[in-house]
């Protein structure tokens, strides 16, 4: 197996820009709705990124390098929450054996004993379908990390899909999807069943405990965890006998995970992964998911709350619909209410929308095109949305000159 390993240093460029970046005095504070561009320290080649708020309230911003002629480099930076980047971009792992794939993306978490934690993928060397998820960890805000362990405990086929939550004070839990075990899921043993697995780690990257929690599952659509009051809940796209692919939650109250229970019977039944998984965050015992069906043969994204902590959620409102939407959303949540983005695509163009609704949901406050993208397809990846209060932070990948780059910006409440 080709050996990730770490740089010892950052590039000169990004260290300048970085430098600038931080000695910039941040804007005076703007109008609620009002769009600003979010200056990022990415150069170009970066993709895939993940946007997360730390307890501290710094956002963590982490994307993959992907340049022609150089390894496959994972990176990341913070940015305060003074309105300056804190450092410049950090190199958490880079090597040959760093997978790139525009919807299984590396994701970056932090617990509240400050540890930051990072998890990605990892090619095995067996073939392009081979590959374990990897997780680290730094206990010294990104400066460090450790030698990487594998979550997967059995070898080949692919692994990944995962997202990441503070499980405690100073554990992490991962969710991932992982090749059906035989006997599991037995009606799609013969076409590329996958199982939904969960396992704890603390700070020494020791595995302290492992759940499956659905035999069966879409193969390839991302999940998504919310920290509700109680605990993680945790989205997905399921599959049924029937190829029925509607989202589903599982919860964990403090002692058992829950069984899971269907979002909403979209009823979208689908002979294939449409690589399209849901997102969810939560305030207190308030969660709220996002998603992308076909059902009916009409695209829409729809949005839909739980007031019990993922244990049974509301009529769905439907954000968008119609052929264009492609769906990728990513949603953030608070008092105020939540925030959603997604991709659509027509014949013009790319282009990336965020939506605002009150808290119930019952009402739509603001409907803003963000950008326009040069890129199709595939090249825009997936979206990220992070919230903290001076605002609602938007990081997105565009493709220009045949290479990709991130863009960002920050939306004033």
């Amino acid at each position: 197996m080709k050996t990730i390993v770490r740089p010892l240093f950052a590039l000169l460029p990004l260290a300048l820009l970085a430098a600038c970046q931080r000695d910039a005095a941040p804007e005076a504070a703007g109008k609620p709705g009002e769009i600003r561009v979010w200056p990022l320290l990415a150069e170009q080649g970066a993709a895939q990124p993940d946007l997360a708020v730390a307890p501290d309230g710094r956002l963590l911003l982490s994307w993959m390098s992907v340049r022609p002629g150089r390894d496959n480099a994972l990176q990341f930076a913070a940015f305060g929450t003074d309105g300056r980047w804190q450092s410049s971009p950090k190199t958490i792992a880079v090597g040959e054996a760093l997978l790139s794939n525009w919807a299984d993306t590396p994701h970056i978490a932090a617990t509240p004993d400050g540890a930051l934690w990072v998890h990605w993928l990892q090619r095995t060397g067996a073939g392009p379908g081979e590959y374990d998820l990897a997780l680290s960890r730094s206990g010294n805000r990104g400066f460090n990390w450790s030698a990487p362990v594998v979550v997967n405990r059995d070898q080949g086929g692919e692994h990944g899909f995962a997202s990441l939550w503070p499980a405690t004070q100073a554990t992490l839990g991962v969710a991932w999807l992982n090749p059906a075990k035989a006997g599991e899921g037995d009606a799609h043993e013969n076409h590329g069943g996958m199982s939904l697995q969960t396992a704890i780690f603390d700070g020494g990257l020791q595995r302290t405990s492992e759940s499956t929690l659905d035999a069966a599952t879409c193969e390839c659509c991302q999940t998504d965890t919310a920290m509700a009051s109680a605990g993680p809940v945790i989205v997905y796209r399921d599959r049924d006998a029937e190829e029925v692919r509607d989202i589903a939650a599982v919860r964990y109250d403090g002692k058992a995970w829950s069984e899971p229970v269907r979002v909403h019977a979209d009823g979208w039944k689908m002979p294939a992964c449409p690589v399209n998984g849901p997102a969810a965050a939560a305030n207190g015992n308030d969660v709220v998911a996002a998603w992308y069906t076909a059902a009916n043969g009409e695209p829409s994204l729809q949005l839909a709350l739980s007031r019990d902590g993922g244990a049974s959620f509301a009529a769905p409102v439907r954000v968008d619909r119609g052929a264009a939407v492609l769906g990728r959303a990513d949603v953030a949540y608070d008092k105020d209410g939540a925030w959603v983005v997604w991709l659509r695509e027509d014949a013009a163009a790319q282009s990336l929308w965020l939506a605002r609704y009150s808290a119930d949901l019952k009402r739509e406050t603001q409907r803003t095109e963000i950008a326009k993208l040069q890129g199709r397809g595939n090249a825009g990846g997936s979206p990220k949305l992070a919230l903290r209060t001076d605002g609602a932070y938007v990081v997105w990948t565009d493709a220009g000159n045949g290479q990709p780059k991130l863009h960002g910006v920050q939306v004033i409440r």
